[in-house]
């Protein structure tokens, strides 16, 4: 990872790195299952397909969709993205009113294959998934193993701070890098797909910037005066006022402080909290501005990711193979960079994607 992304990340909170790895030597290396716990019914003008692929990136696998079913783009809908150096298996949904199952033999191949396919009602929105599942194997590992576990040991019990990973950030920072410069100029670039890109970059700079001074003090997995608190899986939010002492919820990590995804509103955090938020704001008020002026609404973002049902063992004295879930919207980089630095990232960044 260079320099210009490790500053758009922040510090680590266990101690690490403690070695270095190879990560998607070949993409069978890195795989992601998305976790779906919605019945389907079995009937309905949208086709839901759970489709493997390797090499592609999600908008590729959407294109070859609507060409071989001969609809438009935009009645092909997604869970999540995904990355393209990698095995994943994702949900896709095909809206064909009055029509049957089109013939899509013509694209399956090795690098895209149809799991599952099932008629529903409704077609499937962004971020429908409740999770995924990923299994990581790290090569070319030279690591010590012994601070290796220790880590994951304690990672698995008190989870870890809950970055946006490099690549929302594009290679070397270009997204953000874009997004001064239209924040500079007060104006939003005209292409939706540009706009909606370097709008959530500038937001998950502002969140990282806050996260990082809360790891930097200790404080990313505990609860201050003033902090504004969130379930895992939650948008809405609430004041730590109303939380009683020794609440089991945090300890159970289903409950957390959150930092900000920036826009208008007024903060609902207060006391030090508004002030350390308002303070790291400050440092890029051109770009605070910028999302106001957006339209953007203030929204709130956990600070520490609970990682699922991680095990992990080494296959090999030069290999680590990691298993866990994480909720959408988060990145398996915030576990992986924990661990080792990774050498010759080809992929990018582990997204977990909403």
């Amino acid at each position: 990872m260079n320099h210009e992304t490790h500053d758009l990340l922040g510090p680590l909170a266990w101690g690490g790195p403690f070695g270095e790895a190879a990560l998607k030597a070949e993409p069978e290396h890195f795989c992601v299952t998305e976790v779906l716990d919605i019945e389907l019914a079995g009937e309905g003008e949208h086709l839901w397909l759970l489709i493997e692929k390797r090499g592609l990136n999600t908008e590729e696998v959407a294109r070859r969709l609507a060409a071989a079913a001969g609809v438009k783009l935009r009645e092909i809908s997604y869970a999540g993205l995904k990355d393209r150096q990698a095995v994943t298996c994702q949900w896709f949904s095909v809206q064909l009113p009055g029509r049957p199952d089109p013939d899509f033999s013509g694209i399956w191949n090795e690098s895209l294959q149809c799991l599952e396919s099932r008629r529903h009602r409704r077609k499937l929105q962004r971020g429908a998934h409740s999770a995924n599942r990923f299994r990581i194997l790290l090569s070319a590992l030279r690591a010590d193993r012994a601070a290796l576990d220790v880590a994951l040991t304690r990672m698995s019990a008190q989870g870890v701070p809950n970055y946006f990973g490099p690549q929302r950030f594009g290679h070397g920072g270009s997204n953000i890098a874009d997004a001064r410069n239209w924040a500079s100029r007060g104006a939003l670039p005209p292409a939706r797909g540009t706009r909606s890109r370097l709008l959530s970059a500038a937001r998950s700079l502002l969140f990282n910037r806050v996260l990082a001074q809360r790891v930097a003090g200790s404080s990313w997995n505990k609860v201050l005066p003033g902090d504004c608190l969130a379930f895992t899986d939650s948008r809405s939010h609430f004041s730590a006022d109303r939380l009683s002492p020794g609440d089991p919820r945090l300890d159970a990590l289903d409950l957390h402080p959150t930092g900000p995804l920036w826009g208008g509103g007024d903060l609902p955090v207060t006391a030090a909290v508004a002030m350390l938020e308002a303070g790291v704001v400050s440092g890029e008020p051109e770009l605070a501005a910028w999302l106001e002026a957006a339209g953007l609404e203030h929204e709130r973002r956990v600070l520490r990711l609970p990682i699922t049902a991680l095990t992990w063992h080494y296959p090999n004295p030069d290999s680590l193979l990691l298993e866990f879930t994480l909720p959408t919207g988060c990145f398996a980089t915030s576990v992986v960079r924990e661990l080792v630095t990774v050498l010759d990232e080809p992929g990018g960044g582990l997204q977990s994607e909403s």
